[in-house]
């Protein structure tokens, strides 16, 4: 599940800025911030003063800050008081409901997003953000249609295809999520997650060889991305490359000792049962 971070966007001489967090998993805080153009609200400006602009400048730099390091309850009381100053921005709601989501209060985060959509019914992000939120309850379909929406919003969203993808695992609908993954890798070569999540899918429908080859292809491109090394590590071992699959292993959990808890693996970073199952063999021998 991805999310994304908005900055609260203001206009002062035509000013505008916005930032998005690229990839933010529930309860995986592995925090990468991008810079993007688009609008967020379509909303008239408040009559707000010069001082009380550099004031949500301010917070929202304190905010960001937080978040950045993980103190997610911090960057949370700075969106509140950035709220109080200017409660119609739906910038602020959402990245609200984004800190919330990353402390596990999902229904809190739910009604900040459901506050942005309303204020910002024709921008993508809350959408994006309602359905990560709504996938960490298991409301798959609820997920599905904000993710729809996005589509429907912009048919190139990467985000929402991967995420729409996960949902769609969710259900159990892995084909439907194996076109999903296809289409965010094919629109972004370079999503490394949607191409992981592919290979995942593509094994839990027995599609071993492909999915193998993709495993292989991104430890090739992405070295210190341990998910794909922890996933070729139970692939091998279920072929009985038992070198190989203890050469990854030592790689990934290196990387990150996460791998080793079979609960995480399959209820935070959400592996397929396939997938789960062999590293759950791996384990039990190694």
């Amino acid at each position: 599940m991805m999310i994304r971070l908005i900055a609260s966007g203001e206009e002062l001489a035509m000013r505008r800025w916005i930032f998005r967090v690229l990839t933010v998993l529930l309860a995986w805080v592995t925090v990468q911030v991008g810079y993007v153009s688009p609008a967020i609200a379509q909303t008239a400006m408040p009559d707000i003063s010069e001082s009380q602009f550099q004031q949500l400048e301010d917070l929202s730099g304190k905010a960001f800050e937080a978040a950045q390091i993980g103190d997610f309850s911090t960057a949370e009381q700075y969106f509140t008081q950035m709220l109080e100053i200017y409660p119609d921005n739906p910038a602020i709601w959402s990245n609200r409901g984004i800190v919330r989501v990353s402390q596990n209060r999902l229904e809190e985060a739910i009604a900040d997003y459901d506050r942005a959509v309303e204020l910002a019914p024709n921008v993508s992000d809350p959408y994006v953000n309602r359905g990560a939120a709504l996938e960490g309850l298991g409301k798959w379909e609820r997920a599905i249609a904000d993710y729809n929406r996005v589509l429907e919003l912009d048919p190139k969203d990467v985000q929402a295809y991967n995420n729409r993808g996960n949902a769609k695992g969710g259900l159990g609908d892995w084909q439907g999520a194996i076109s999903d993954y296809r289409k965010a890798s094919e629109l972004a070569p370079n999503f490394a997650f949607a191409r992981a999540n592919l290979a995942l899918a593509l094994y839990q429908t027995g599609e071993t060889e492909e999915a193998m080859r993709t495993m292989r292809n991104l430890n090739r491109k992405y070295p210190q991305f341990p998910d794909m090394r922890a996933a070729l590590t139970a692939a091998l071992w279920e072929q009985g490359k038992s070198g190989e699959a203890e050469s990854n292993w030592v790689a990934a959990v290196g990387l990150d000792s996460r791998y080793k808890d079979l609960e995480w693996v399959k209820n935070v970073r959400r592996w397929p049962s396939v997938m789960v199952e062999a590293l759950e063999k791996f384990l039990k021998v190694s």
